[in-house]
């Protein structure tokens, strides 16, 4: 099967919202009046970000997930994708899932697919996210990481760790139950895009970012771009370890439990702030895209990331979310 058969295959397929699809050597898009496009890519590389024994048709769901995921924390509405993949050979019996379960997201969130390359090689996947952004009287309301400000309320969607939990149950440096594992394993390798919520938190959220590198290192960067400080709650942030924290599971030290929490990474959940008069605005939202949220902290005046306990005393910071190059 040489490469435009291929695409034919498995990739193609009539475009809805763009002006012109795969095909050409440019896809078009017709941006709806005062609206703003926002772009994303994000890359996985095999052994990198995901194991070797995934299910290819989850592999294709988490390839797009981690995209969608990028324009939920902007708020976007998706639009459409372009898909970069890199095969050591043509596999009909792995291409089949792998693009059931990437276009099964897609037409999901109503994100179709417009066009892209494909090569031989180290199996990588690439992908470009479009989305778009209502400028309502001429202020954008897509979502920043340079908005939070003093006294303003620290959320997070979902459940965190548990992707961290299964990659180190699977790596072995770890033991945990078969079920328990199996269920860690299903948040890591089927992520599910916060997008309905991002766009719920439009004109609520003062900034959010997603969480894929750990939740530390991810409110980070909202913090460093917008010049302020916080204080996290270890307790409560405890709680957020879906599959850590079942009555089966008291023999996971809290450190283990916090680690994964804290900087585990692959969550893809949102990390966002809000001013405290805005929480009913906030719960409503979470209300409206059937997605939980919990308050985590503050926002601060002084720089720096600062853990504390149910009492309120310090928690040493010494976690260290993912970096490729570190």
């Amino acid at each position: 099967m040489g490469e435009f058969d291929l695409i034919e295959r498995y990739f193609r397929r009539p475009v809805r919202q763009a002006v012109l699809g795969i095909g050409d050597d440019c896809a078009l898009l017709q941006p709806a009046p005062a609206h703003q496009i926002a772009v994303s890519t994000d890359m996985l590389v095999a052994g990198r970000h995901f194991l070797a024994d995934v299910d290819p048709y989850t592999l294709g769901h988490k390839a797009l997930a981690v995209n969608l995921s990028d324009l939920a924390a902007c708020g976007a509405r998706p639009m459409a994708f372009t898909l970069a993949l890199a095969l050591p050979q043509v596999d009909p019996l792995w291409l089949a899932p792998f693009s059931r379960g990437l276009l099964a997201l897609a037409d999901a969130h109503g994100c179709e697919l417009i066009g892209g390359d494909t090569t031989q090689g180290p199996l990588t996947i690439c992908i470009t996210v479009i989305g778009d952004i209502p400028v309502v009287q001429g202020r954008s309301l897509a979502l920043l990481r340079s908005g939070a400000r003093p006294g303003d309320d620290i959320y997070v969607s979902g459940t965190l760790g548990d992707a961290r939990l299964a990659l180190d149950g699977s790596r072995g440096t770890l033991t945990l139950p078969a079920a328990q594992l199996a269920a860690a394993r299903q948040r890591m390798d089927s992520p599910q895009p916060r997008v309905a919520l991002g766009m719920a938190l439009r004109g609520v959220a003062s900034a959010a970012i997603d969480i894929s590198d750990g939740l530390l290192g991810d409110l980070g960067h909202v913090l460093g771009a917008s010049g302020v400080g916080a204080r996290l709650d270890t307790a409560i942030a405890l709680t957020l370890l879906r599959h850590g924290r079942d009555a089966a599971d008291t023999d996971l030290a809290e450190a283990i439990r916090l680690t994964c929490v804290l900087a585990g990474g692959d969550d893809y959940e949102l990390a966002f702030t809000a001013p405290s008069s805005e929480r009913a605005a906030v719960q409503a939202a979470a209300a409206a895209s059937a997605t939980p949220v919990t308050r985590i902290g503050q926002i601060e005046v002084a720089p720096g990331l600062r853990l504390v306990d149910a009492q309120g005393a310090g928690v040493a910071n010494t976690f260290r979310s993912f970096d490729h190059f570190a």
